[in-house]
């Protein structure tokens, strides 16, 4: 007998045996051993045996990075699973528990992202694939449809969405060089989609479920409180929200930021103290004309010793807003990599400008998208109702999911395109562009793309009484 229906069948056998003692009187809450068992448990290192040891075989022939990324990523799915026999011998927790359950996820997904970080690696797109794809494993912090998350199925799907922008770029990069790389990206993607959306959908389809009996969550450790004094005191105003799960930004109440710019201005006026209060009185030796260090040639070390800020662009500051309930707005994005826009709805448009080696996913279907004046775009989106149209850019990268009924590109050098399935019957519109690209799905293999270049030179030949335009073709000798 075939020994991969062997180990099917003892995999049955031991769910049955599961669901045969997996039932206790009066809800009492798991015991460790009996959460071990428990069907969605097994269900879960199914998913790891039969997905994750072909991302883990692929890794180990590659090396390097893309191996110390995947042992991150098997890091990640091993505390999910601890967290998952958790919650089944834990109440559910409120806000502030639930950040402090979530932790031990936190700390390793911060981990996968630091590898992105500092100098741009080799292997950026396989550790960028990686790193974001983690963010799908936050399915387990959705605790009702008021948490501001998607449902947990919608959610592991719309996490890939951003890690399959890069994933793409390692099948494209290496279907021709090394097929370890090419099985390494369809093995993640096939971990992901169907392997742990399935999982999700089988098991908990609206979210962990937490146990009624079991013990309570531990909070984070409160801070030592001064000591109390014998007037009675005012009740304590309640703790601020904790931070996002995945942020790597800590957040700052508005109220707490210094007044800038004419606000400060005029709350200095509206102060009460006289105006010269503060000021020096300066001195004919502080003048620049008779001060001896003071030369009228600037030194080379002194014009190198300026340096710009990557996340700001000269022209402005970067904007991603909605303005008058009907255009998102993002300009000016600078080395961004994690740019969403999740709320929208077909009748707004979206208007990129002027970003430079920014990445934007868009969650939904908008009217129409623009890119303009921008260098090193990439764009993730799902449906577009009229246009998606890109002018005046560079090396921009667009990904379509859904259906694009048109897509053109004018004035522009270097555009990649990748079309899904939906969208193959797109009308590509091209116009003083060159270095246009389009890649689509093979058909004859799964996750496979075929590279097509849109022409870029015409023949233009007079003939009965008109022109006619052909692409020119190159023949190999």
């Amino acid at each position: 007998m075939d020994e991969k229906l062997i180990q099917r069948l003892e995999l049955a056998v031991a769910r049955l045996e599961a669901l045969s003692t997996g039932f206790r009187p009066g809800g009492a809450p798991e015991s460790g051993e009996d959460a071990v068992t428990d069907p969605s448990i097994l269900a879960f290192d199914d998913l790891m045996g039969q997905y994750f040891a072909r991302v883990l075989s692929a890794a180990e022939k590659i090396g390097g990075q893309v191996l110390e990324a995947t042992k991150i990523l098997k890091e990640a799915f091993s505390v999910q699973r601890e967290l998952l026999v958790k919650v089944k011998q834990t109440q559910k927790p409120d806000l502030a528990g639930l950040a402090e359950f979530l932790k031990p996820l936190n700390e390793v997904i911060m981990k996968a992202n630091a590898l992105t970080e500092g100098r741009r690696s080799d292997f950026f797109n396989h550790l960028k694939a990686a790193a974001d794809s983690l963010s799908a494993l936050a399915w387990i912090a959705f605790t009702g449809k008021d948490c501001g998350m998607s449902m947990p199925i919608a959610h592991v799907e719309e996490s890939w969405q951003m890690a399959e922008f890069y994933n793409n770029k390692v099948l494209v990069e290496y279907r021709n060089k090394d097929p370890n790389h090419v099985e390494w990206a369809k093995a993640i993607k096939e971990l992901y989609l169907p392997g742990l959306r399935d999982y999700v959908k089988s098991f908990y389809p609206l979210g962990p479920v937490w146990s009624v009996t079991g013990k309570k969550a531990a909070s984070a450790a409160p801070k030592a409180s001064p000591p109390k004094t014998s007037a009675p005191s005012a009740p304590a105003p309640p703790p601020p929200p904790p931070a996002s799960l995945f942020s790597s930004e800590p957040s700052q109440a508005s109220s707490s930021k210094p007044k800038e710019g004419m606000a400060a201005v005029f709350q200095e006026i509206n102060s009460g103290k006289p105006v010269t209060l503060g000021l020096k009185k300066v001195t004919d030796d502080m003048k620049t004309k008779n001060r001896a260090d003071r030369v009228g040639i600037v030194g080379s070390s002194e014009k190198g010793g300026r340096t710009s800020s990557p996340s700001f662009s000269k022209t402005g500051p970067p904007k991603l807003e909605l303005q008058m309930g009907r255009k998102w707005v993002v300009e000016n994005q600078i080395g961004r990599k994690n740019l969403v826009i999740d709320d929208c709805d077909a009748k707004q448009s979206v208007y990129i400008f002027g970003c430079k080696d920014s990445v934007l996913q868009i969650q939904g279907k908008v009217n129409n998208i623009t890119v303009d004046k921008c260098t090193k775009m990439g764009v993730v989106f799902t449906d577009v109702v009229a246009a998606f149209e890109i002018v005046n850019s560079n090396g921009v990268e667009v990904q379509c999911q859904g259906s694009a009924p048109t897509i053109s590109v004018d004035n522009t050098g270097g555009c990649l395109l990748y079309l899904s399935k939906e969208s193959l019957g797109t009308s590509i519109t091209t116009a003083k562009s060159s270095e246009i690209n389009v890649l689509v799905p093979d058909a004859g293999s799964d996750g496979d793309w075929v590279e097509h270049a849109l022409p870029q030179q015409f023949v233009h030949a007079f003939k009965d009484g008109h022109f006619e335009t052909t692409p020119v073709s190159h023949s190999g000798g």
